[in-house]
Parts: C-alpha cells; structure tokens; sequence
C-alpha cells in the first residue's frame, strides 16, 4: 500500500508551493476580499455618521464599535465555530455581513440605527475569523503552515492600507456606494468560501458539547494551563504590548517634534513604518528560512523588537523614528506568524476556534491598554523618553520571556501530543479518524466535500 503521507520538505517553503493548494488560494482571497470591504466601511461609516452629525466624538464611536465584539464576547463568539463546520460559519457570517451593510447604505438611515447595525454586523467577525485560524493547519502541512500564516497576516497589514485609501476616496463621493462595496466584498467571500473550501464535519461533535460559557472557559484552561501553549501567548502578548506603541503615539509625536517635516506627513510616515516592516518581515521570514531556523530565531527577534525602538530616547527625527518602527515591526513579523504556526499545531482539533478567539481579544486588549497607559504617561513626559523608556523595560521583559520560552524538542513534543488525541477537557476530541494536521498531505483534503 502506497502511504499518502507527503515526504518531509527539506528546504523552506515556497509562495508557488502554498499557493498551489486551492483551498488556501480561497481562503486567502476571501480574506483579503473581507478586509479590504471591512476597512472601506469603517471609513464609510465614519465619514457617513460624521456628516450626518457634524460631531467627531460620535464619529469615533462609529468607527471604535467595530472593536466590541472582541472585548466583550470574542471567546464566547468564537467558540461556537468549534460546533459547526468551518465552512459553514464563514460562509453564514459573510451574508449575514451583507445583509446589514445593505441595510446601512438605505439613504436616511438614523445614526443610532447605523451604529447597531455595525455592532450587530461586527458580531460576526469572532466566529468567522476563528474558523478560518483553525482551518488554515487542516489545509497546509506544518512545513508550509508557516508561510501560509505569514502571507494572511501580511495581506492583512496591506489591505488596511488599500482599504483606507480605497474607502476614503469613493466615500468622499458617495458613503452608500463604499458601503454597498464593503457588502459585495461579503458576498464574493461567501461564494469563493463555498465552492472553493471543502466541508468538514464540526470539530466538536453533539455528544462533546456542554454549556457554550464552560467550552470557552476549557479553551482559556487549556491555553494557560498548558506550560507550552503559555508560554507562546505570553511570547506574543509581549511583543505587541511594545511594537505598538509608535503607531499609538504617531500623531501627537508627528506634532510635537516634526521638525522640518509637514507634521501629516511625519504622522503618515511613523504610522506605515511598522506594517510596511511587518510585511517585509512575514515574507522574508516565513520565505527564506526552514522551519527550524524560523523557530531558533525567536528568541532573538523577541528581544530584538523591544530594542529596535530604545534609541527614541534621543528625540530622533521622524524619519528615523520610522525605521525604528519599521526594524520593530520586521521582527514582530518574525514572531508571531511562527509562534502562530507552533501555537495552532500544539492545540486540539477541538480547541482551535476557542483558543484564537482567547488570542485574538487578549491582543486587542494589550495593544489598547499599552497606548493608553503610554499615552497617559506621554501626558507628562517627553514622548521620546516614554517610548525610550517603555522599550527599555521591554528589553528586559522579552529577554525573560525568551529566556523560559521551550526548546524546539518540547515545542515538538507537544505538537506530537495534541495529533494524537484529546487532552482531556470537553470538546477535545477530534472527529473519528482524524490523523491530525502534521500528518496530512499538502494537497490533499482530509476529507471530501459533501
């Protein structure tokens, strides 16, 4: 019998590699297809609510109610795309999306009205993006998971910015058009999720299910409990408490000590600099290095980003304080795709949905509070020296954390363990059969479509 196991990829992995597995290709499209429509209705939605108003604090409210879901419910939300198929739940919350951005296009829409209506639609964001975390590993092997992950992420730095321009400039115009753009967006996901995805049965079956508050609950306990797991979410809540902060700091920094420069564009420059670096940094990494070497450097470049922005004690010039940002952000872009890829490898079938939506609101948590206990401090400090000073803790912080973070034979062992089975808490069970991801084929499904 000839084994359907994929020989083991000597080398790093290759964009042409990755790419030639179709489900990953529609994956990817429809997420970029996503956010792009999501950063063109939030500039939509604030243009719109600001003319209707012609006041800037409910402006920003329209555009900071997208970021509630995810502080108030994001793991409870998330855990329910473990109980039904990952296709199903993106496919369901993308014309879910679109049904309310045609609701919020109708001309004379009342503000209050636009604001539920973007809370209700944001709603959908937790589960949707939680599926597709944890479908990425159950399309690509563990060696090209990596570069998968690193390609998504830096697509997303992208997409904000295209999708900014993009809304800002056909909202200038029309604010309904740029919403009825944003709901098309949903609607082209939902086809390319659904007859370019394969089905899978639900990674929870009926007969693992409790109460929807206890599943999340045994995904923060599974996360926090676990020496491995945790030391991956302190890594990566660690280097975004410090990466942020020049982006959080930009426009009061930009004012303060622009120099010679227009202090929009000084704004402008220090903002890109850390996702232009991020990009550079996910496709380098995650492009020109094997797997291992991608997991020997992460203590390094955990140290590396914290001390990247020290040298903002000098009260440099905005066009160095952008390079600082962007050597920041090149090496968060060699953490936390890498750290992704070993985190969702050593979680349970079962726990993946969970835990993302443990991650991703513990970040949007730690990346708020981290810019406003900086911009607090910049209230009566120098921002050169808050920055200067916050990184310098961070140097200290991160060489901690790097110094306890596993070796490569731990992390692997218990990426062995969780491909094996359950871990013993509800819902862990993956459905019968199940090889688990390190041993499926790159291109070929786990299972065929229904």
């Amino acid at each position: 019998m000839v084994s359907d196991e994929q020989p083991p990829q000597e080398g790093p992995a290759t964009f042409r590699e990755v790419f030639a597995q179709g489900e990953y290709r529609a994956v990817f499209t429809a997420a970029m297809l996503t956010w792009i429509g999501d950063y063109v209705a939030k500039a939509a939605v604030t243009l719109l609510v600001y003319r209707e108003t012609e006041s800037v604090a409910l402006s920003a409210a329209a555009f900071a109610v997208s970021f509630l879901p995810w502080l108030i419910g994001g793991p409870l939300l998330a855990a329910v795309a473990e109980r039904h198929s990952y296709r199903q739940v993106m496919v369901v919350c993308d014309l879910f999306r679109v049904a309310l951005m045609l609701l919020i296009a109708i001309p004379g829409m009342s503000v209050p009205a636009i604001l539920v209506l973007i809370f209700l639609a944001t709603l959908a964001h937790p589960p949707s993006q939680a599926s597709r975390s944890a479908l990425t590993p159950l399309i690509l092997s563990k060696e090209r998971l990596v570069l998968g992950l690193s390609l998504i992420t830096s697509g997303g730095q992208a997409a904000q910015v295209v999708g900014y321009l993009l809304g800002a400039a056909v909202a200038a115009f029309s604010p309904s058009g740029a919403l009825l753009l944003n709901a098309c967006a949903f609607a082209a996901s939902a086809l390319i999720i659904r007859f370019g995805v394969n089905d899978r049965p639900p990674a929870m079956t009926s007969k693992h299910r409790s109460h929807l508050l206890r599943e999340t609950a045994d995904g923060f306990n599974l996360i926090f409990r676990t020496p491995v797991l945790r030391a991956i979410a302190v890594l990566v809540f660690s280097a975004v408490l410090f990466s942020i902060v020049p982006e959080g700091l930009a426009a009061a920094w930009a004012n303060e000590h622009a120099d010679r420069m227009n202090a929009g564009a000084a704004q402008a420059l220090i903002m890109a600099a850390s996702p232009v670096g991020f990009i550079l940094g996910g496709l380098v990494v995650g492009r020109a290095l094997t797997p291992a070497r991608q997991q020997a450097l992460l203590r390094p470049l955990a140290v590396l980003a914290p001390l990247a922005l020290v040298p903002a004690l000098l009260d440099p010039p905005p066009v160095v304080v952008a390079l600082l940002a962007a050597v920041c952000g090149f090496a968060v872009a060699g953490i936390l795709p890498v750290s992704n890829g070993l985190f969702v490898q050593a979680l349970p079938n079962g726990f993946r949905a969970r835990a993302f939506g443990v991650m991703a609101t513990g970040l949007q948590v730690i990346q708020g509070a981290a810019v406003l206990v900086t911009g607090l401090l910049a209230e009566r400090f120098p921002i050169p020296v808050v920055v200067g000073v916050w990184s310098t803790v961070g140097v200290v912080l991160m060489a901690f954390v790097a110094r306890s973070f596993p070796d490569q034979q731990t992390v692997a062992a218990a990426i062995d363990a969780a491909g094996q089975g359950p871990t013993g808490a509800a819902g862990a069970q993956p459905p019968s059969g199940d090889p688990g991801p390190e041993r499926v084929g790159p291109d070929r499904p786990r299972h065929a479509v229904t």
